[in-house]
């Protein structure tokens, strides 16, 4: 019965990466600082007992500078490393989601 156990898990998106936890407002941040990104997702998986996080980009064109700099924003705001993909412009959901947990 549901009102016995209560709420299990989070209920918002946060989610903790490496011990760290990654908040909607960081990516937020990341997304002002670099405005020829049009939308933007980011995604935590599990790869060989360890946490992998990808965000993943819309944008008209990236250059490896661009992703070389947007790697560099995610880890300064973040304070975690994580890699950038860039995928076509409309294939990310439009669920208002920032951040997918996939572990």
């Amino acid at each position: 019965n549901m009102r016995i156990k209560g709420w299990l898990g989070r209920s918002d998106e946060s989610t903790k990466v490496k011990g760290m936890f990654v908040r909607p407002e960081q990516i937020v941040e990341i997304g002002r600082r670099h405005q020829e990104i049009q939308r933007m997702r980011l995604v935590v998986t599990r790869w060989a007992d360890a946490d992998q996080m990808t965000l993943q980009v819309e944008a008209p064109s990236l250059s490896d500078a661009d992703r070389g700099k947007l790697e560099s924003t995610l880890t300064s705001v973040t304070k975690l490393r994580g890699t950038v993909a860039s995928v076509p412009p409309g294939s990310l959901p439009r669920d208002g989601r920032l951040i997918s947990d996939e572990r």
